[in-house]
């Protein structure tokens, strides 16, 4: 483990610790660090705005109910990440029926054209709404926030093997809709 990292973890534990013993503005350095990128992973899970900032929401506020049950041992991200996972797998059993990424997209890459990028970013977006659930949470996890594979094993409760061996399949069922 890095040094960042490992400053990173103990900042979580220390701002957990905090919040624990009383201290309730601690809560706002754990939303602040963990805000944006729960967020992200709800919307690419979900492709809705709205979905993703109510699972944001539920997501914070029962991991603050459910503060003290965090084991400190372990990465306070592994366990916030999971319960972000697991809440939008949750909306997603709830829904009827699937939904499109509207303009939910991010700034485009250098040296492509707005319009080309905005294009692509939003037919990725329809693609990964079409894979099973625990699918796209790999790819997410991977390719949108960046993990190593023993990370989101460690998100998902799943050994980091199974972790490629979804992400092999889920690349290529990925790769088959957009080029269908």
């Amino acid at each position: 483990m890095d040094e960042t990292r490992s400053a990173a973890d103990e900042c979580d534990r220390t701002l957990v610790r905090r919040y624990l013993d009383g201290e309730q503005d601690a809560a706002w350095g754990l939303v602040d660090r963990y805000q944006r990128p729960l967020f992200t992973v709800a919307l690419r899970m979900l492709g809705n705005q709205q979905d993703a900032e109510d699972v944001t929401q539920t997501v914070f506020g029962n991991a603050f109910r459910a503060l003290d049950t965090y084991d400190p041992q372990y990465r306070f991200f592994s366990w916030i990440y999971r319960m972000a996972v697991n809440e939008s797998l949750n909306a997603l059993k709830r829904r009827k029926e699937m939904v499109t990424l509207d303009d939910q997209l991010e700034i485009p890459a250098a040296g492509v054209a707005a319009d080309d990028a905005l294009e692509a970013e939003e037919q990725v977006g329809k693609a990964l709404l079409q894979l099973k659930p625990d699918d796209r949470a790999v790819v997410v996890l991977r390719h949108f926030r960046s993990l190593s594979y023993d990370e989101i094993g460690e998100v998902l409760g799943i050994p980091a093997k199974t972790v490629k061996s979804r992400l092999f399949t889920a690349r290529d069922r990925l790769r088959s809709l957009l080029l269908a």
